[in-house]
């Protein structure tokens, strides 16, 4: 019979190519038996039941072969807060916390702002933003049904009752309404970005990843469109890739934003640009 130690050298073995192996294993077991990563630490010569030690195995090869974590376990923490994810939605990543931290600065605490989350995916950025500033109202949409059942599933579990989710691509559920703050993490990835085709990305939606050659189809789309629903002086934030932020600056320049500004992400890349209509 295996300890929680044995199994965690050999998981780490099998997936050692992966960067954050030991923690991918930590939380496969974590799950199987129902313990936290601390609960491992402090009792690592526990023995495991024989049927434990099969399905971390089996996880365990899964994830060998690429599987995300988020999807072995069905969920991922964002903003301290865990969410549901399935094969349905977009992995929420840290680099997105990001745009909530910048978002949360410009969000006053005693207004009650209209916020729009444009392609919500699991609901992580309308969730975190309604979490923090519980007077707003968040608008959600997402084309996917799939996901916004999702998205809707974890605001439910949260107990949020300040968003509404709605069906459809970007700006078509919004129909002539005015927001003070429009966010949105769009696809950003180029088509025939290779690395699409490897790690946890294969199975993710591509839809959510990909936008056009230069994977600024979304992008220029929401910037290009965003003036008709904002407020005077509203706020247009948008996540986008590392190399993306000249671009995405020009962009709400050549669209009356003022003040444009890009922050970086917890590596120092370039991650969301931002501007206020004028």
């Amino acid at each position: 019979m295996a300890s929680v130690k044995q199994a965690l050298q050999w998981a780490l073995e099998e997936i050692n190519e992966s960067d954050s192996g030991q923690l991918d294993a930590e939380l496969l077991l974590g799950e199987i038996i129902g313990k936290s990563r601390a609960w491992i630490y402090t009792w690592p010569e526990s023995a495991l039941g024989e049927h434990e030690h099969q399905l971390f195995q089996q996880l365990v090869m899964r994830r060998k072969s690429g599987e995300p974590v988020a999807h072995l376990i069905g969920k991922q923490e964002f903003w301290s807060l865990e969410l549901k994810v399935t094969g349905d939605t977009l992995i929420p990543r840290p680099e997105t916390e990001t745009l909530v931290e910048q978002a949360l600065k410009l969000i006053p605490t005693d207004k009650s702002w209209r916020v729009a989350d444009l392609g919500t995916g699991t609901g992580a950025i309308a969730i975190a933003i309604a979490s923090e500033r519980p007077d707003c109202t968040i608008i959600a949409t997402d084309q996917s049904r799939a996901a916004l059942s999702v998205a809707e599933e974890n605001s439910s579990n949260h107990q949020l009752n300040n968003i509404e989710y709605r069906d459809g691509s970007w700006f078509l559920p919004l129909e002539k309404e005015k927001f003070n703050i429009i966010l949105s993490n769009p696809p950003y990835i180029a088509m025939e970005d290779p690395h699409l085709e490897q790690g946890d990305l294969r199975y993710e939606p591509n839809s959510a990843l990909a936008s056009g050659k230069e994977g600024m189809d979304d992008i220029r789309y929401l910037i290009n469109h965003a003036a008709n629903f904002l407020h005077k002086d509203g706020i247009l934030m948008i996540e986008h890739g590392y190399d993306q932020g000249e671009k995405a600056r020009e962009l709400l320049q050549q669209q009356s934003f003022s003040s444009v500004t890009t922050t970086h992400d917890i590596s120092g890349h370039e991650r969301v640009s931002y501007g206020f209509l004028t």
